[in-house]
């Protein structure tokens, strides 16, 4: 794992560690209690039974014979038994409190993993997220902190087991015999460079099928999202076909996976018992030439049994070092994604709406430019509509004023202050924005519409479902405003959807209102009912209403229309129908289709 990667995980550990000191503190103790069962075995065989002096050190024989005599032993072998279960408890006892504090520990750790990842997500710019495909965001949030958990609750311990044998079992056993230790040598750097091998394999294989799972679950997020489109098209079968396209990509990547561990325990498995059996072999060859006691050979064998078992981890604590390297680097990915929010203090005047553009440029990443040299004042209670062909920048007009983008040149100034002075979280709490496409949580309509959480209570939303004209529709419902919306409203239909959003923004009683063609599916009554109640609050806020609807906009103070990014004409209705441009021939087309209509309506033919 790379400096930059454990710094990351250490940060993430702040506050936790002494846990994790506490659980390596326990493998210590149940490691140490590990080497006294084989050694009581010596004792019993070589010294008890077998009549040979005790193989330790002074102070250690005079312990033994202050306590107990060989003869007792003898005859109460009872009480080594005794021993050896007494501390084979103790052993177990730590191990549960290693696994206990460790588990504490890392959940803990996700815990915070996952809300310093969800905060930052909230901080992130509105392009970020335009781009970011939300499956793959959803996969670092869940399941690569899954990872992350896993390897600190199960591997970061063992890594402190490994060490604690490497460092005391050689010692013991070149104590024991050194021509055998030396033999034991060769084939532990031989596991050992083979788990580094695995370790490289592992993480490039684990990072591939990582990101397959990621594309996977934006590809079910985008179907469940969009099942209604799904039905209505009958796109079935072709869904069927993109997800088993990328179910077959994630199964294949995350098989090779399986395969090169089975690979690796399958290889380390044979080396392993492969060396086990040239140490017996050789052990017992020196045991007949009387250069080893047999209570020594089954030390030997016993805690070359346990290094054996730390080396071989070693290949999965790799493995899940290699994985939680892979998920932290995803993690971290986005966690040094640049916040919207400056850390510097920005100003917070007192909005109170009147908005002036001039020669205001814009253009996205790709540096075509959106909008060219913009220049109008509204003033506050103002109505200002806009209108445009596909493209021609309106969406893009008001995202500036709430500064979901920065403009590229020119001046934007809200009383006086100029935008990208103004603290982002000020301007948009005071602007109510609804877009085209409301989102609606799968809440009740009353928590959707008092969603912004400045509202005088019940009476406040029952106004503002009033004056956004879906108050009548809330009898429909057998719960009323207790109704649940479903996911992204899907219970609604787009004008009801459309007016709850409306309502939701009115509730806020925001200085400055943006409509963006968010009355495009509501019926012409609907649509006369809430411009009149947008009219009666005109004193109150200033209103940007954008749509293609010529009536929508005919009653506005300011009407601008654009086309390719720039103000091709501007004034009132009655002055934009004095002239020949946009405005009067699509004020034209919609009558004459509206008369159309209504001729067709009434039997007649045209």
């Amino acid at each position: 794992m790379k400096t930059g990667k454990l710094t990351l995980l250490l940060k993430f550990m702040a506050g936790y560690k002494l846990l994790y000191l506490a659980a390596i503190g326990a493998v210590a103790i149940a490691t140490l209690a590990g080497y006294v069962v084989p050694l009581v075995l010596r004792l019993t065989i070589d010294s008890v039974l077998g009549g040979q002096p005790i193989d330790l050190p002074v102070f250690a024989v005079r312990m033994i014979n202050s306590v107990i005599s060989m003869e007792h032993l003898r005859t109460h072998l009872w009480i080594t038994a005794a021993v050896i279960v007494c501390v084979t408890a103790v052993a177990g006892l730590f191990q549960y409190y290693q696994k206990k504090w460790s588990a504490v520990a890392s959940e803990r750790t996700a815990q915070r993993i996952r809300e310093d990842l969800y905060d930052h997500l909230q901080h992130l710019s509105y392009d970020y997220h335009v781009k970011a495909k939300t499956g793959d965001l959803i996969q670092r949030s869940t399941s690569d902190v899954e990872t992350v958990r896993r390897f600190i609750a199960v591997q970061f311990a063992e890594v402190g087991r490994a060490v604690i044998l490497l460092a005391t079992a050689y010692p013991l056993l070149f104590s024991l015999h050194v021509p055998l230790a030396l033999l034991s040598i060769p084939i532990m750097i031989v596991i050992f460079v083979f788990s580094l091998v695995f370790f490289k394999r592992v993480q490039r294989a684990f990072k591939a099928s990582d990101e397959a799972e990621g594309r996977l679950s934006t590809v079910l997020q985008e179907n469940l999202t969009g099942i209604r489109v799904v039905r209505a098209f009958a796109r079935q079968k072709y869904e069927e076909e993109k997800f088993a396209e990328r179910n077959k990509e994630f199964h294949d990547l995350t098989w090779k996976l399986v395969r090169i561990f089975a690979s690796y325990w399958s290889v380390s498995d044979l080396l392993a018992m492969g060396h086990m059996c040239a140490i017996l072999l050789a052990g017992t060859w020196y045991a007949i030439q009387g250069g080893l006691s047999i209570g020594d050979m089954v030390v030997f064998l016993t805690v070359e049994g346990m290094l054996l078992w730390p080396v071989r981890q070693l290949g999965r604590i790799l493995a899940d070092m290699g994985k939680a390297s892979v998920a932290l680097g995803r993690i971290d990915e986005v966690l040094q994604e640049p916040t919207e929010y400056p850390p510097e203090p920005a100003a917070r005047p007192a909005i109170t709406g009147r908005v002036v553009f001039k020669e205001v440029h814009f253009a996205y990443d790709d540096d075509r430019e959106i909008l060219k040299g913009i220049s109008f004042t509204a003033e506050p209670g103002m109505t200002v509509a806009i209108l445009g062909p596909t493209g021609s920048g309106k969406s893009s007009l008001v995202h500036l004023l709430s500064r979901l983008y920065d403009y590229t040149a020119g001046s934007i100034t809200v009383d006086a202050v100029e935008l990208r002075e103004i603290d982002k979280k000020w301007i948009r709490s005071h602007i109510g924005f609804v877009l085209q496409e409301p989102f609606l949580y799968a809440k009740t309509v009353q928590e959707n519409i008092g969603l912004a959480g400045r509202t005088d209570g019940d009476a406040g939303v029952l106004e503002a479902a009033k004056e956004a004209a879906i108050d009548d529709d809330m009898e429909q419902f057998g719960k009323g405003y207790q109704t649940l919306v479903g996911e992204r409203g899907v219970t609604l239909s787009g004008g009801q959807k459309q007016r709850v959003a409306i309502a939701r923004a009115l509730i806020t009683c925001n200085p400055i209102l943006v409509f963006d063609d968010s009355l495009s599916a509501v019926d012409t009554g609907t649509d006369v009912a809430i411009r009149r109640a947008l009219l009666k609050r005109s004193t109150n806020a200033t209103t940007f209403i954008i749509s293609h609807r010529v009536t929508t906009l005919s009653s506005a103070d300011l009407i601008l229309v654009l086309d390719d990014g720039k103000i091709v004409q501007s004034g009132t209705h009655e002055a934009l129908m004095r002239q020949d441009g946009l405005y009067k021939r699509v004020w034209g087309i919609q009558n004459s289709l509206e008369d159309d209509l209504q001729k067709e309506l009434s039997g007649e033919h045209v």
